[in-house]
């Protein structure tokens, strides 16, 4: 491919917030994952310094909790203060403690410096038991429950701006499910009540790309919202764990953007397309592995339900086809910087997440080090870019039918703090290395270098004691004489100039 970088054209300015996370007390996320009293590694408050420093290494900008389906039958009163309630969670049928809620949680963000963004309960919650939530999080001392954080030792507020109404609550599978017209109604009350403790906060709601859906919530409140949220995984394997494979995943690149036009569109037809942003808030290449749970016949034996949750955690799933997708799909929330303003990497860490913990350590998966690529050494502006001849390849899906992709995805970025040019580029193709050519409208660069992620295989992975994937940085070099630039197969790049 050969394409032209106009320095001079901006498209838009990303939002840090896109390069967020999400963690739900699903399976070994909190406990047992970020939170784990007891271990070694772990500070004074239980929390993992290891995966903390990880975290902060790629800069998590913010990060949704507890849910997921967890809220939908969360009680977050019961989780705070000295004496908690340990409840049997009804989403993923096991017992949680308790011992992590609110006030652990904003601890949490601010040892990694992030901002938080919670979920609350619209399923068999209420209203008022979400306005409260705001309360006890943002009052300075007025009211009964910020009187209880008060007590609890917290006496300035926790400040959270960002607010969801609900978790997927359009599905069948979701506790307290919603027909459109409930939704509205629900959304609208609650939003009116949450603004009227803390009318600075932001809110949004579940939504998808259902175009009867989004119209009874839009038309119901879209004036009180400030974003509205989707949820994706591409590979919907909850009750096989029979995951795509690489050339599938590559398959799983070919529309990106599509729901993102579609609710692109409606905003515009509603007028809220200044006003309403999206949040990304669940994204990844792979759903959670969690059979006869979300089922009519629910499994019985532990051994139906409940252990199958260990196999999300076979690091050897998790290959550069994870982190060629996930290049991919963040480059199109760059692309869509005007309206995708916040996406969560479901989860962060454990399940299908970019770090895996155990007793003595971490492991670093092929997506953390796309994070840490796209974090540390993208810009945040987003330049105008011409493909003169963009190539494809044909692939097959998981179903066996043959899909036409663009072999690479390219996005320019200039780094406003350096002024330094910064291009992503992702080569899709398993076992051939391609060729970037690149010109310049209104830059003269004199030296570059690539910053790359990738293993040896497509099927390469991180293990314990195994550490194929790796980011790496070339020496700085003369910006060559004809323009061209090698991208490794199965790669993801940054490509810096200066």
């Amino acid at each position: 491919m050969n394409g032209v970088i106009n320095a001079n054209r901006t498209l838009g300015r990303r939002d840090p917030m896109i390069y967020g996370h999400f963690i739900e007390h699903f399976h070994r996320q909190i406990y047992g994952g970020v939170y784990d009293p007891g271990n070694p590694l772990s500070d004074a408050e239980g929390f993992r310094q290891d995966v903390l420093e990880a975290m902060r290494r790629i800069h998590v900008p913010v990060l949704r909790w507890p849910g997921g389906c967890f809220v939908s039958s969360y009680h977050w009163k019961k989780a705070v203060g000295r004496r908690r309630t340990p409840f049997f969670d009804k989403a993923w049928r096991v017992e949680d403690p308790n011992d992590f809620g609110t006030d652990e949680y904003v601890a949490l963000c601010r040892k990694i410096g992030c901002e938080p963004y919670i979920c609350t309960n619209a399923g068999t919650g209420t209203a008022e038991e979400m306005s409260d939530w705001v309360e006890y999080c943002n009052l300075d001392h007025e009211g009964e429950f910020t009187k209880w954080r008060i007590a609890n030792g917290h006496e300035k507020p926790f400040g959270v701006k960002y607010w969801s109404i609900g978790n997927e609550n359009y599905g069948s599978w979701e506790i307290g499910a919603k027909s459109a017209q409930e939704w509205g109604r629900l959304v609208l009350e609650s939003a009116k009540m949450m603004k009227h403790v803390d009318p600075t906060i932001e809110l949004t709601a579940a939504a998808l790309t259902d175009l009867d859906w989004n119209v009874n919530l839009l038309k119901n409140c879209g004036d009180r919202l400030d974003w509205i949220s989707i949820h994706k995984y591409w590979d919907l394997v909850a009750e096989t764990n029979d995951c795509v494979n690489y050339e599938q995943s590559m398959a799983c690149t070919a529309d990106l953007d599509g729901d993102l036009n579609k609710v692109r569109g409606l905003l515009t037809a509603m007028g809220l397309e200044k006003k309403i942003r999206v949040a990304y808030d669940e994204w990844n290449l792979r759903g959670w592995y969690h059979p006869n749970v979300h089922t009519v016949k629910q499994g019985v034996r532990p051994e139906d339900y409940l252990t199958p949750r260990d196999d999300n955690d076979i690091n050897s799933l998790y290959t550069m086809a994870d982190a060629v997708f996930s290049a991919c799909f963040l480059n199109t929330c760059n692309r869509n910087c005007d309206l995708v303003g916040m996406a969560n990497f479901a989860p962060i860490v454990n399940t299908r997440g970019c770090i895996f913990t155990h007793w003595d350590g971490i492991v670093l998966r092929s997506t953390y080090h796309v994070f840490d690529l796209y974090v540390n050494e993208l810009g945040d502006e987003i330049l105008d870019f011409w493909a003169k001849d963009p190539a494809q390849i044909e692939v097959k899906d998981k179903q066996g039918r043959t899909v036409s992709v663009d072999e690479l995805d390219v996005l320019a970025t200039r780094r406003t703090a350096d002024n330094m040019l910064a291009v992503a580029a992702v080569n899709k193709n398993a076992s051939e290395s391609r060729v970037l050519g690149l010109a310049f409208d209104g830059a003269a660069p004199r030296e570059y270098r690539i910053c790359t992620v990738n293993g040896p295989e497509p099927e390469s992975y991180n293990d314990i004691g195994r550490e194929e994937i790796a980011l790496r940085a070339s020496a700085w070099a003369p910006v060559p004489a004809d323009g061209a630039y090698a991208l490794e197969p199965h790669s993801v790049n940054v490509i810096q100039f200066r």
